[in-house]
Order: structure tokens, then sequence, then C-alpha cells
């Protein structure tokens, strides 16, 4: 019995033993009940990744990192082992890129996988990249803001200069100056908006007489618009009748009439002709004169003395 219980105690210490192993490599990363398949990237800069960091593939965990080394080559670059414990093919061109898991920093690895057909194996080297930490992602963000920011800036250190430059005390005099005629003129549109408004209570009457003689006429337009077109027509054809007479002849046959006109009001205004001799030269209008008072003193005589100049037989 007692051998027995020694054989017991040895069995549970190595146990213990082998638990506290196993406990230490999982802890690790490793676990020595399954398979696993080592991969392995290199990195300039890890951003705080440390061992049993998680390890995924399209957001489902599929191992965990399981150590974090400098290169011993002295090149000042890190070294990740992967341990992975899935069975999922992975191209040779797969990237395991670091990024952060939650708000709080934390990171792992994405392996954003490739497209080659060949596929790796376990211990090669996958290609690394690394998500831009919040810091650099909040700095690319609001560079292109604070560049912005300081044209801004500069901009309004321009404006400023220019506004001090022009508003001097002659410039501020001229701009109340400017604002008080800006004032009055307001004045003076309201003044006269006003009168509008009183001319338009008293005259309403008459505008509403104006406006329906208006419907007036544009009623009788309406009622008259053939004899209106009649007319249109009428005279689209007068003009082209006019247009088809020879109006040059008929100007040229006036023309001359005018200058023939011209030329005898010229002769009557020398003197020349009878015409004018009669209206420039008196002699002729004295003789015509006489010649009238002789023939009526003659015809005179014969009323009163017809004998003398009528003689009767009737044998």
């Amino acid at each position: 019995m007692k051998r027995y219980k020694q054989i017991l105690i040895g069995v549970s210490f190595i146990f213990a033993i082998l638990l506290f192993i196993w406990g230490y490599n999982f802890l690790k990363g490793k676990n020595l009940l399954e398979k696993q398949i080592l991969y392995y990237s290199v990195y300039d800069n890890v951003s705080g990744l440390a061992t049993s960091n998680p390890v995924y593939i399209n957001g489902v965990r599929v191992g965990q990192v399981s150590r974090v080394y400098l290169n011993p080559d002295l090149s000042g670059n890190v070294i990740i082992k992967m341990t992975i414990h899935e069975n999922f093919p992975i191209p040779e061109n797969t990237i395991a890129r670091i990024f952060s898991a939650d708000l709080m920093g934390s990171k792992a690895i994405d392996l954003v996988l490739g497209n080659s057909q060949t596929l790796a194996r376990s211990g090669d080297t996958l290609q690394s990249a690394t998500e831009a930490t919040l810091k650099e992602a909040v700095s690319a963000q609001v560079k292109p803001i604070k560049v912005k920011a300081e044209k801004l800036l500069s901009s309004i250190d321009s404006l400023v200069v220019a506004i001090h430059t022009v508003f001097t005390e002659s410039a501020v005099e001229n701009l109340k100056q400017s604002f008080n005629d800006i004032r009055k003129t307001f004045n003076h549109l309201e003044n006269a908006t006003s009168n509008i408004d009183t001319l338009v209570d008293k005259e309403s009457n008459r505008i509403s007489s104006i406006l329906t003689n208006i419907d007036s006429v544009t009623y009788m337009l309406k009622e008259n618009r053939t004899s209106i077109a009649n007319m249109i027509t009428n005279l689209e054809q007068f003009s082209d009748t006019l247009a088809n007479t020879d109006i040059s002849s008929t100007i040229d046959h006036a023309n001359k009439s005018l200058a023939q006109l011209q030329l005898l009001l010229t002769q009557i205004n020398e003197g020349e002709g009878t015409l004018g001799m009669l209206m420039y030269n008196d002699t002729l209008y004295i003789e015509i004169n006489k010649s009238a008072e002789e023939l009526n003193k003659l015809l005179k005589d014969i009323r009163e003395n017809p004998k003398r100049y009528v003689k009767f037989s009737l044998f």
C-alpha cells in the first residue's frame, strides 16, 4: 500500500511538471498538443507588438505571436515569430500587417492573403507591413488643415495690413460721409415712395378709369383684329405697288419741272418777259391804266351819244 502511494505521488509530480511545461509554453504561444506552423516576418518597428498578441485572417484568430526579438545582424530590424494553429493554406505572397486591434492601442497581426498559387511553408518569412498609428493617422488628417490654416493666417495678416493701410483718417471720414449719403438716399426713396402711395390713393379713380379705357381699347383691338389685318394687308399691297412703280423716273420729271419753275421765277424776279416787266416796270402798268381810262371814256361817250357813232337809215 505504501509503495502504491509512492507511485501515485511520483506520477502526480510528473503530471504536474508536464502540466507546468505545457502551461508555460501555452502562455508563450505554444500549444504542444496541436500541430503548429511557424512563420516569420521582419519589421523596422513593431509599434508595441508583444508575445501572445493574436494573429488574424479576415478577422478570425488563427494563431498568436510566439516571439519578438531583434535581428542578430545588428541592423535594428525586429523579427516576429508567429505560430499558426489552423491548417489553412497561406499563399507565399501573403502580407503580415501589424494593426491596432482596439482603441486602447493593442496590436495584432492581420495576414492579408495574396494571390500566389504557391503556398508558404512552415518557417518561411512573410512580407511585412505596418498600419499607421493613431498619431500618424491624426497627423496625416491634420496636416492639410494645418497648411490651410497657415495660408489663411497669412491671408488674414495681409488683409489686416491692407485694411490698416486703406482705413486712414481721411478714408474713414470719406466712408462716414458715404454712409451719410446712403442714408439720405434711402430717406429720399422713402419720401418718394410715400408720395407715390399718396398719389395712388388720391388718383385711384383716375387710374381705374385709365385702366378701364386701356381695357376698352384692348377689347376694341380684339374685336377689330380682322379689319386691322385687312388694313395691314392693304398697306402691304400699297407698299408692293410703290415698290413696283418707277418712282425714280417720276422724281426726275418732278425735278425737271421744279427746275423750269425755278428758272421762270428767276426770270420774273429779274424782270424778264411780259410778266417780269409787268411786276418790275411801272411804265407798262401806267400805259395799261391810261388805255383802260381812254376805253372807259369811249364807252361812256358811246352810251351818252350813240348817234355819233351809229347811223340808222330806214330807206
